[in-house]
């Protein structure tokens, strides 16, 4: 059990009730948008085809958990969007929304009547994101777009595992988290920039490319002024030492960082070799960064005569900055995990309760809501058109078509 089991109730407010939100995306980038805005109240309907989202067939062991965390607080509305009913039903859930969500290769939207300007004529305070792998402009821009090529061609994967050896691409949608974490907050930008009467409507270009490359830092101006081209380093760094992951006498993991001179300077002393803190090879982070072949070879000896448990509480205890290598199980069996509740015991049809991940950031005074479960699809479909004010005869034309 993971704290208190969270119940949905679909009548809870959060800090952005009454704010619909359109969702035409498929797969990641677009489901963790909207499930930022979702997360906060936000009606968010994700119009899908009759097949659905295909995040709903990323499943494990047969079942869509995928899909049941990131299709949370959201509503399904189900359409084959190649038919005139349909898109006229679509039409009119536009009338009413706040935010159109679309993740289609560029120019699709224009050929299916969608076009920005169209969505703009029409609702002139619609928020338009659009999310493709490169942007909407661009020589790439009519590429495939999926995370896994953004993480290669960002800069990502070639920083990514040991010198000796191939990229490591991320095991997860990396690309798509970070992507669809930037449109949450670039939405609510907007958002609050059409409350404050600064503008109306906008359209968001939202590529996975940009913000991926963004989280490399200063690494264009590091090799425009030093010439150099930083290399993998597997779980040491360029920037800092001590760093890295160490071995202990149990076979387990710890991670340490020494990325001030007072921490590094007590890590030397714990490990029993003050005489590196007056050796002129490591007398300063660059100096570390340099040898940083030594500092791991003294400080991996010390690791590798200690257990686990032992070597966390005396780096703990001399103020190091260390802490263990985990595992989905050991997250989930940690105390600080449960106190914090990090991981929720949320209600669910089929298991009765399923952890997830909680609701993030915490806001004190306008904290998130847990709204609805993951629907099934189209679910919501007659709901939300008659919401849209479609008569019965419009709602059975559009869901037949």
């Amino acid at each position: 059990m993971h704290g208190e089991a969270k119940h949905y109730d679909p009548a809870a407010k959060g800090p952005l009730s009454g704010i619909r939100v359109l969702d035409l995306s498929r797969l990641m980038a677009g489901n963790m948008l909207s499930l930022q805005l979702a997360d906060f109240g936000a009606d968010v309907i994700k119009v899908e085809s009759p097949d659905g989202d295909p995040l709903r067939d990323w499943k494990d062991d047969g079942h869509s958990l995928f899909w049941k965390t990131y299709g949370r607080n959201k509503r399904s509305v189900a359409l084959n969007l190649r038919h005139a009913a349909a898109m006229e039903a679509l039409w009119a859930m536009i009338d009413g929304a706040d935010v159109f969500i679309e993740n289609f290769r560029p120019g699709t939207l224009e050929t299916m009547g969608l076009a920005p300007e169209a969505l703009l004529a029409r609702n002139p305070d619609l928020i338009v994101v659009r999310i493709s792998g490169f942007g909407q402009t661009g020589p790439y821009a009519q590429l495939p777009g999926f995370g896994t090529i953004i993480e290669g061609m960002s800069g990502f994967a070639d920083r990514t595992g040991f010198p000796d050896r191939e990229p490591v691409l991320p095991p997860l949608a990396l690309a798509d988290m970070i992507a669809g974490v930037y449109g949450a907050s670039a939405t609510t930008m907007a958002l609050f920039a059409r409350q404050a009467g600064t503008v109306r409507g906008q359209v968001i270009d939202l590529s996975l490319l940009e913000p991926m490359f963004s989280i490399l830092g200063p690494e264009a101006a590091i090799h425009q002024v030093t010439g150099k081209i930083k290399q993998r380093a597997g779980s040491a760094s360029n920037t800092a030492s001590p760093r890295n992951v160490y071995r202990c006498a149990d076979g387990k993991y710890l991670a340490l960082s020494g990325s001030t001179p007072a921490v590094a300077r007590r890590i030397f002393e714990t490990i029993g070799r003050a005489d590196m803190n007056d050796d002129p090879r490591f007398a300063t982070n660059s100096d570390r960064v340099k040898n940083r072949a030594l500092v791991d070879e003294a400080i991996g000896a010390w690791f590798a005569t200690r257990k686990s448990a032992e070597a966390l509480a005396i780096m703990r205890e001399a103020g190091a900055t260390a802490g263990p290598i985990y595992n989905i199980a050991d997250a989930m069996a940690d105390a600080h995990f449960d106190e914090r509740e990090i991981i929720v015991d949320v209600d669910d049809a089929q298991f009765g309760t399923l952890p997830m991940h909680n609701i993030v950031p915490r806001l004190s005074a306008t904290p998130g809501v847990w709204r609805l479960p993951a629907p099934e699809i189209g679910q919501h479909t007659h709901e939300v058109l008659a919401e849209a004010g479609l008569d019965e005869a419009a709602i059975a034309a559009a869901v037949t078509a």
